[in-house]
């Protein structure tokens, strides 16, 4: 009798036991496993970043796309590689603590010039920006070569038209440019704390100074940029210099 008694009690262990474990199962247990192995390959496959309606088209019908990207954001959080999100798209990259074992010696290639990174920064910050916007925030012209620099190397692009005498074009960052620095989109440039933890801005900046709040959507006074005689050309000055 006390046998039958001991196997009950053991037997109702171990239902508690399991009960428990269900409770506290991952949330993938959720989801479709063969969706998220799918994802994965296509992620690993993927030679540049993919938007989530670009997955869900190749993914099976019903897979719950953004649920499953979270849990394999998680899965890798702490391996060799990470699932970033960048550009408002998806891309695994190296851990960035791991770099250090890709980098390879290799030869120097030029670089752009301090007019150049000063002309970026103010786009990006400033986006949507017409020349002479830029010209007078950096307080001296702005060489048509150096822009064309920028447009070359993928970082800035003609983005519209300003509702104003002469239509000047506007300029704006690509997704180039967000993907080189690894940002989701334009709202996550660094701010004040972190410009001043880099050194870029002192302590106490002057009064009434705020980082600006760029966008990437076109504004009330800009027209979407339809083409026309804004043409790379080549100026004077070597912007790479």
């Amino acid at each position: 009798m006390n046998r039958v008694i001991r196997l009950a009690e053991v037997a109702g262990d171990a239902a508690l036991t399991s009960e428990a474990r269900e409770e506290h199962l991952s949330p993938v247990s959720a989801l479709n496993p063969e969706h998220l192995r799918m994802l994965e390959a296509i992620l690993f496959a993927a030679s540049e970043p993919l938007a989530e309606k670009a997955l869900a088209t190749s993914l099976p019908q019903g897979a719950e796309v953004s649920a499953l990207l979270g849990e394999l954001q998680h899965i890798y959080e702490q391996r060799g590689v990470n699932l970033v999100h960048v550009a408002e798209k998806w891309q695994f990259r190296t851990a960035p603590d791991l770099a250090f074992l890709l980098r390879k010696e290799q030869p120097e290639q030029k670089r752009l010039s301090r007019a150049a990174i000063e002309t970026l920064a103010i786009i990006a910050y400033h986006q949507p920006v017409t020349r002479a916007e830029i010209e007078d925030i950096r307080g001296v012209a702005v060489s048509k070569g150096t822009v064309d620099a920028l447009m070359e190397v993928g970082w800035v692009k003609i983005r519209g038209r300003k509702r104003t005498p002469g239509r000047p074009v506007t300029y704006g960052t690509t997704e180039s440019f967000l993907v080189q620095f690894g940002l989701e989109n334009v709202s996550h440039l660094p701010g004040t704390d972190e410009l001043k933890a880099a050194g870029f801005l002192d302590a106490l900046p002057p009064q009434g100074f705020d980082v600006p709040s760029p966008s990437d959507q076109l504004t009330a006074d800009e027209d979407p940029y339809e083409g026309g005689d804004e043409t790379l050309a080549t100026g004077s000055e070597d912007p790479m210099a």
